[in-house]
Formats: C-alpha cells, structure tokens, sequence
C-alpha cells in the first residue's frame, strides 16, 4: 500500500493536506494490518490523519520525546492528560500561576471525585509537603502564566516520586527552544501549539510529547472524544515549525533587551523576566533554560488599573491582544483577560495585580519596541 503522502515515491517539500475522512481498504488483508497496528496507514480522521501525524513526529523531535499526541486547543491536550490519568479518589496539584481556564476545568474534576490541592510557585521549593499517598499528578508551568515564576523541574520530579505521581510541565512560556523538561524529569510535556510552536495567529492546536506508551493511553482519549486537529490546522503547525527557532531565537534576544531597557523606568514596578540576573528565578532559570530566557514578561505600571490602560492604549507597534508567542508583540492585562476564568476574589492571591501587564515580545526590530513602549509610558 502507498504511502498517501509520497504516491510517487519522492518526498514533497510541504506535507500534502489530507483532508479526507475517511480511506478505502483495497482488501481485508490490509484493514486487518491497519487496525492490528502492525503498518502504518488510515481509517478514519477521529482516529489519525497523514498530515497530522507529520506535525505530531516533529514536535516529538523537538521536545526530544519518543512520540506526540496533537489536538484542537492547548486546553484539549491538559484536558486530555487529566482525563487519562486521573480518577475519582486521586489527588492533583495544581498551581495558581497556571493558565486560568484550568479552574474551570478543575471544577469539572472535583465533580468526578478528583482532590485538589491549589499552591502559589512561591511554595513550589516545598512541594514535597503537599504530596499525599494519593497524589497521582502534578501539573505545572515554568515560566507561569502570567507572572513568569520559574519552578525547579527536577525538584518538582523528586516530590512527585514521593507518591508515584505523574509530573506534567506546560512548556508553552519556555518552549522546546528554550527548554527541554522530558530531560529535567518530566513525564509529559503539554503545549499550547496555538501560540509559539505555530507562531503567526492563525491556528489552533495543543501537543502533548512524552513516552511512546502514552501516545498510546492518549491516543485512546483522544480518539475516544473526538479531539483530534484539522488537516489544515496542523498543516499550519507545521509551517510554523519550519521557522520556530528563527523566531524563539529573535524573540528572546528582544525579550533580554525589553528587560533590561524597563526594569529601572520609574513607571514600571515589580519587573519579572527570568533572564534578569536579579530576578528571583534566575538561579533555576539559568539551570534548566538554555539559548536565552524566551519572550514573555510581566510587570506593574503605575499605581492603577487606569495607568495601564493608559499605557496600553498609547501603544503603537506593541499590539492589545491576549495570546504570545507569535511574530507581532502582544500585551494584555491579565485581570482582565486570561484571568477571566477565576473568581475575583482569585485573581490576586497568587500575585497578580489589576494593573499587572503581561507582555509577550514579537520579532519586530527590538529598537521600534523599545521606542514604543517608551512613548506609552509617558503617558501614563
């Protein structure tokens, strides 16, 4: 049987867009192989697609991971991992400082009989206290969002072997460019592939990297709920991919300057990039991170939520959007926007401030950024 992407044998220079649903079986034979797993090849796009599976393998490359499962939202992959791995009776740990949609999605959890256990990253050097018999996974960032804490990975490993518990690390913020956390002991890398990975806006997908055996389990999940990416989209990913360290390397090379040009303005308060060598993370950044310190930061401006909506309104090149990681720099204020999903009583309890920006830096000439924000501050 052909492979569907090289009927002729040569290689094309972009992975042809299978958009087909399903695939015609040239004999019994050849569908019994299929679903035995014993070729390669394609039933149904619940269960796999060409191009999809082409996204999938680089991202393993690039997270240096035996295999990847891709889905349709970095949320679908955390949800994925949640619903494979835990049950009624389990503990999980989550931290504050993680991408706010996980409180719903918590919510969810603890209705299925899931335990949880909220930490600030600030507590994270003495996660082993919190780890119960039953803790069956802990599930973290670093650098967080939005505040860009940095969390010990191999640390985080050693209290999660407490208990026999599974360590997830959100790699979104760091990226594979910048960090690798299967090395530092994860078990499973997670991705929203909607941001740096894809790079340009225009998608929406979610990875998860790890063990050839857990491509397996969430294969199932997957398959079982229907979350499996769109051709098109992962086609997308994968264009994004081609030129990812191009980009993750230009972004962090701004992202250093943007910091080290703001950390002193008399505008902004309480600076938080890891690649600053004051920074609180910086010691354990500089352990686990390599080639830079990625493109995300965050910082206060002013003294009130009206200050940074001064700031951001003034904004010319820097552009008001939620998301990161892609091409244009994005800022946002977090309080209002991907803090959404909590309670307000929560939004401040880990850090955040109603007038906290998170800013994610692009790949524009680092002087045009550095003269924008310079002209928004003074405004404020």
């Amino acid at each position: 049987m052909s492979d569907p992407l090289t009927p002729y044998g040569n290689r094309p220079m972009v992975t042809p867009i299978v958009h087909a649903v399903n695939y015609e079986y040239r004999d019994f034979e050849v569908l019994r192989k299929i679903t035995d797993g014993e070729i390669d090849g394609y039933t149904y796009h619940r269960d796999d697609n060409p191009t999809v599976r082409a996204v999938e393998k680089k991202i393993a490359a690039l997270e240096e991971a035996e295999d990847c499962v891709v889905c349709t939202s970095g949320m679908a992959a955390c949800t994925l991992v949640y619903l494979t791995y835990l049950k009624a009776g389990d503990h999980l740990i989550l931290f504050h400082d993680t991408y706010g949609a996980h409180y719903k999605v918590s919510l969810i959890l603890e209705r299925l009989g899931v335990e949880i256990t909220w930490l600030n990253a600030d507590e994270s050097s003495r996660l082993d206290q919190y780890v119960k018999t039953n803790t069956a996974m802990i599930f973290l960032e670093t650098p967080t969002n939005p505040l860009c804490k940095v969390i010990d990975i191999a640390a985080a490993r050693r209290a999660a072997d407490c208990s026999g518990a599974r360590l997830i690390v959100d790699n979104t913020f760091a990226t594979p460019y910048h960090q690798h956390p299967i090395a530092l002991g994860a078990h499973l890398v997670v991705h929203s592939a909607t941001k740096a990975l894809g790079g340009h806006n225009d998608l929406m997908a979610g990875a998860i990297a790890g063990p050839k055996e857990d491509y397996d389990k969430l294969w199932f999940t997957r398959q079982a709920i229907g979350a499996t990416l769109d051709a098109y989209s992962a086609s997308l990913l994968e264009r994004g991919i081609k030129t990812f360290a191009l980009r993750a390397e230009r972004m962090a090379a701004n992202a250093q300057a943007v910091a080290e040009h703001l950390r002193g303005h008399p505008r902004v308060r309480r600076f938080s990039y890891p690649g600053l060598g004051d920074d609180p993370g910086h010691t354990v950044a500089t352990k686990q991170m390599h080639n830079g310190f990625g493109g995300m930061m965050a910082f206060d401006v002013g003294e009130t939520q009206e200050d940074a909506k001064k700031f951001i309104s003034a904004l010319k090149v820097v552009c008001h959007a939620v998301s990161l990681g892609s091409t244009e720099s994005l800022i946002c204020i977090p309080y209002l926007t991907t803090m959404l999903y909590l309670p307000l009583e929560r939004r401040t309890t880990f850090g955040v401030q109603s007038n906290t920006v998170r800013l994610s830096i692009g790949i524009e000439p680092v002087e045009q950024i550095l003269e924008d924000l310079d002209q928004a501050l003074n405004v404020v």
